[in-house]
């Protein structure tokens, strides 16, 4: 029991996950099983999302506090509508995770086969909603090209049954769910959007502006909390998977760690974060990816990087991981 004093002074925090309990997302329950959100006076509720593209307008419009979300939904919204966007605060996926996975022996060599063909996706799939920019880069006639909205749990299923040609998704979200069918990775091929000039972010740590203005130390000490949880499941991996376990009893552990060696692999391991560590952004290199996304979905305001990413609530650059292996 906690005392009434304490427990008034804890801030409750609303977050959304990007998707369904996952091995990846281990370092959010490690900081909460460990105490470190109690610590820094903070009572979380963490629920599974529905995509990562779909956090972001779930923070915007006040549903929850905090999005594990993807950062390119977020620049699209903050062209949109700047007064509604929120913030991101702690960068987690620094490598361009968006791809159309297609059968190994399909025709689809390239992004141009695309053509003529018929792909399928969740509706607030990152990668389907990053397609009309990915097509203006990769110089695809999007109009010739059927897009078919699935439930997400379909999506391996459709692509393998011929259903559809390809599905839009993360890399490592389609290749262990193509797992636990038992569908083996060489039975994939992956067209992956960052080999084709789309150098982006993607999930980050995302919260209002409402929460940045009016209880920054809660902002500060959410990115602590989970930043100390990271760290935690660099150091013991199988902890963190046990985490994520302990929510949903129904995951297979071993294809949950793969998933999380992959994710570090994958979507982590930029070789900036050796100089400015997991967490921050090079403001450069954020700043082309907005660019890119403003040209290519023909968005009616270029945001600024502050507007995107402040770097205020980081802890200092000693703290954050500057290697993951």
């Amino acid at each position: 029991m906690v005392s009434a004093p304490f427990a008034q002074a804890q801030t409750k925090l609303k977050m959304v996950l990007n998707w369904k309990y996952q091995g990846p997302q281990g370092w959010f329950f490690l900081a909460d099983d460990r105490g470190y959100f109690k610590a820094e006076g903070l009572d979380m509720v963490i629920d599974q999302g529905n995509g990562s593209g779909a956090g972001v307008p779930l923070v915007a419009n006040g549903a929850y506090d905090v999005a594990f979300g993807d950062l390119n939904a977020l620049i699209e919204l903050a062209a949109k509508k700047p007064d509604d966007a929120p913030i991101a605060v702690y960068v987690m996926y620094n490598r361009p995770p968006f791809t159309v996975a297609v059968k190994a022996d399909s025709p689809i060599k390239s992004p141009k086969d695309f053509e003529g063909k018929t792909l399928g996706g969740a509706a607030n799939d990152g990668a389907l909603k990053l397609f009309p920019a990915f097509c203006k880069i990769a110089e695809i006639d999007c109009d010739k090209v059927k897009i078919t909205n699935m439930q997400p749990n379909l999506r391996e299923q459709m692509l393998m049954q011929g259903q559809v040609d390809g599905v839009f998704g993360y890399v490592n979200t389609i290749r262990f769910s193509a797992k636990l069918m038992g569908v083996d990775d060489s039975k994939l091929r992956y067209i992956n959007y960052g080999d084709y000039g789309m150098d982006l972010y993607s999930n980050a740590i995302i919260v209002s502006k409402k929460l940045v203005k009016e209880k920054p130390e809660a902002v500060k000490g959410l990115v602590r909390a989970i930043n100390k949880g990271l760290e935690d499941a660099l150091k013991d991996p199988a902890a963190a998977v046990a985490a994520v376990a302990k929510r949903e009893p129904l995951i297979q552990i071993p294809v949950e760690r793969e998933r999380f060696d992959a994710t570090l692999k994958d979507e982590m391991n930029h070789p900036e974060i050796a100089t400015i560590g997991l967490g921050n952004v090079d403001m450069d290199r954020l700043k082309k990816s907005i660019d890119i996304l403003v040209m290519a979905e023909n968005l009616p305001h270029t945001p600024t990087v502050a507007e995107i990413f402040t770097p205020a609530f980081l802890p200092p650059s000693s703290d954050l991981p500057h290697k993951l292996f």
